[in-house]
């Protein structure tokens, strides 16, 4: 089983260009069946195993209060995994081929309204500090760009170009994509850099954004960052920076931009993913056809 486990994870790092987050989750997975599966049919093969024994896995996921979303996660997992087997040869048919995942909420993302991104940016206005700069271009690029928050924490300096107006982002499974940049933000860039040059010290030179200690940001200073400035203009149950990536996409829905330029933009491999973005300029399209339409009473 270790050497599958460590030929599996290379699959995933090497060919299918998981994020190392991503890796490690699925392995973490598959040792925890493994686990499971050792103590309840004392049998360490996981490779050879029935849909029942995996099903016996679920229930008792499911009896540990582990949500459906999660125990879902886990299997497409293992899913991964006995698709690895298939294509290696070393099993003729999945445990899992006649598996259905538990049934889901649909959870609505709310984005943020105009208005709430125009408080949020108005009371970062006239930024006198590195940090206040930073902050406010962070800000202003998440909504510019609808990059993810990984995207933003491993922007490279050479990735930034200012006189051509993009910035060069590396996205899921190492796909890179190259986003514009409005004018507007040129500006705030110039200034960010110069106050970056001033910086007492830096450690992590090549990352374009960092901490005062000049160190790279990280994923909760950057979800605590956009929590907190939005926290003060808006009641959503969910403020983050995914919602401020969900908020630039529907924006742009909402103002007449297509599917597909959207769907570029957001650096999705299909239309499914964008589609999502589209629920709520759907409202927005409702009550333009309302107003519009000459059978509908005033």
């Amino acid at each position: 089983m270790a050497n599958n486990k460590d030929a599996f994870r290379d699959y995933l790092q090497l060919e299918k260009k998981y994020s190392s987050h991503t890796v490690t989750a699925y392995c973490n997975d598959i040792t925890s069946f493994e686990s499971f599966n050792t103590i309840h049919f004392d049998q360490e093969d996981v490779e050879h195993v029935n849909y029942s024994q995996i099903r016996s896995w679920i229930v008792s996921l499911v009896d540990d209060n582990i949500s459906n979303t999660s125990v879902n996660r886990k299997i497409a997992s293992l899913k991964a995994f006995y698709k690895f087997l298939l294509k290696t040869k070393q099993i003729e048919v999945s445990p899992l081929l006649k598996h259905k995942a538990l049934k889901t909420p649909k959870i609505l993302q709310i984005p943020f309204s105009e208005k709430e991104v125009v408080d949020v940016l108005s009371h970062m206005q006239n930024p006198v500090d590195f940090e206040e700069i930073r902050n406010k271009l962070i800000v202003d690029l998440f909504y510019t760009t609808g990059m993810r928050r990984t995207e933003l924490i491993h922007l490279k300096v050479v990735n930034v170009n200012l006189s051509g107006g993009t910035v060069k982002v590396l996205g899921k499974r190492n796909k890179e994509r190259i986003l514009p940049v409005l004018p507007i933000i040129i500006d705030q860039f110039s200034l960010y850099l110069k106050e970056r040059a001033c910086l007492l010290s830096i450690v992590d030179e090549d990352y374009f954004f960092l901490t005062k200690k000049g160190l790279k940001l990280n994923d909760s200073f950057v979800y605590r960052l956009i929590n907190s400035y939005f926290s003060a203009v808006s009641e959503k149950v969910k403020k983050s920076p995914h919602i401020l990536r969900h908020t630039f996409a529907t924006h742009l829905l909402n103002n007449g931009a297509d599917l597909n330029s959207v769907k570029e933009l957001l650096g999705h491999s299909s239309l499914a993913s964008t589609q999502i973005y589209t629920h709520n300029s759907l409202s927005e399209l409702k009550k333009v056809y309302e107003d519009a339409h000459p059978r509908n009473q005033k």
